[in-house]
């Protein structure tokens, strides 16, 4: 029993969710609520690194799930506080980004989510995506102006960063660092008369790319492709990744389960006694004859599998995983033959159990119950409409009343 869900309810997900459980939810949620495509859900965007950074790790949400968010707060794994890590920092480490160190050595990576088909991940399939990426400017080489133009910015000694001190307490000193507000961050200043035309002193442009995505046979929901050095540029550092993060959607008849296919079929009870030949079309497009040969019974609730009809293996496409069928036996309407049709239907099933017959005992000792259709959830509907009586209700009532001298 957990103490408080704050952070499970932050990803959406239930107190037992399993790890990957975790990692779907975290990227769904991260995806949707990044700065770059929702800029006013910072908050949110934190609130759902800090939750996806405690419950990923084991040691963490064990104390969360003794003592809520105070304990983890409050330092209680021992390292010497509570502080979460930045929410950037845990995007870039979940899709492969690294952190904030090598961050600061590379162009800013560019995440992106599309939208598959179970049948694109079972046959493999190209997609074309454009999006618009910082690329340096060709005009002006990256510099922002012509050359020699640029002067070192004063106020940060071309760092690009001011650090004040604050005195917090008699004693403790607070150290602070800003990005320069004279340069912006760039460690330079340039005169607007010196600035590039093309970027105007920017050093980047905006620009449209058209990526084409290979899927290959076998990849998985959630699954990252990675353009190594196609992310964003920036002067000075190495060239981002564009990540691709595959989103499958529903199939409406198979279910995947690993490198299994999954699905549902339903038997008249004849077919279920008798034998069945049913088809079902797979994902590229072949037919399966499904059989069942007569004196084969299915029972309501069975499952087979057709083997090497699943999902192919990713990078090995050639070895496949099952078809697991569950099977659901409909039976017939109610009083679907006539009585003397019936009992020649008996005469072929096989015989009933042996039980005390009730011609060989006195009809006295019998109560016949006949059965009735059960609507479970009226009665549970009907069980919860109660009248309760307040002791002013039944003050008011009337009645017998004591007299009093």
């Amino acid at each position: 029993m957990v103490k408080e869900t704050g952070f499970y309810d932050t990803l959406g997900v239930k107190p037992n969710a399993t790890p990957d459980e975790l990692k779907r939810a975290y990227r769904k949620l991260a995806l949707k609520y990044h700065p770059d495509k929702n800029p006013t859900e910072g908050e949110k965007f934190k609130q759902i690194s800090q939750a996806y950074e405690v419950l990923s790790d084991a040691q963490k949400r064990e104390l969360y799930d003794r003592g809520g968010e105070k304990t983890i707060k409050e330092g209680g794994t021992g390292g010497g506080g509570g502080s979460f890590a930045s929410p950037m920092d845990i995007f870039d480490l979940f899709f492969g980004g690294g952190s904030r160190m090598h961050r600061e050595r590379r162009g800013k990576n560019i995440v992106h989510q599309i939208s598959v088909t179970l049948d694109d991940l079972y046959n493999g399939a190209t997609k074309k995506l454009s999006i618009q990426k910082n690329t340096i400017c060709e005009r002006c080489e990256g510099r922002g102006s012509r050359k020699g133009a640029a002067q070192m910015c004063m106020s940060c000694h071309g760092t690009g960063m001011q650090v004040r001190v604050h005195q917090i307490a008699p004693g403790m000193v607070q150290q602070v660092s800003t990005v320069c507000h004279s340069c912006q961050g760039q460690g330079q200043r340039i005169s607007q008369k010196d600035r590039c035309k093309a970027c105007g002193g920017r050093k980047i442009l905006r620009q449209k790319k058209i990526l084409e995505v290979h899927i290959d046979k076998g990849m998985r929901d959630g699954q990252k492709i990675v353009f190594h050095g196609e992310g964003d540029q920036d002067p000075g550092l190495e060239p981002g990744d564009i990540i691709i993060v595959l989103d499958q959607r529903q199939h409406p008849l198979f279910t995947r389960k690993g490198e299994d296919l999954v699905m549902s079929m339903e038997l008249q009870l004849v077919e279920a006694l008798c034998g069945f030949q049913k088809p079902v079309l797979t994902l590229d497009n072949r037919t399966l004859l499904i059989t069942s040969h007569p004196g084969e019974l299915i029972k309501p609730g069975d499952t087979k599998c057709v083997l090497n009809e699943g999902m192919p293996m990713h990078r090995r496409p050639f070895e496949k995983g099952r078809l697991i069928i569950h099977f659901s036996v409909v039976f017939p309407q109610a009083n679907f033959l006539p009585k003397h049709k019936l009992k020649e239907l008996e005469s072929y099933l096989p015989e009933k159990m042996d039980a005390e017959q009730p011609e060989s005992m006195d009809d006295d000792l019998y109560i016949y119950a006949d059965l009735e259709d059960c609507d479970l959830d009226n009665r549970k509907r009907h069980n919860h409409q109660h009248f309760y009586m307040d002791e002013d209700d039944y003050a008011n009532t009337g009645g017998v009343q004591c007299q009093t001298s």
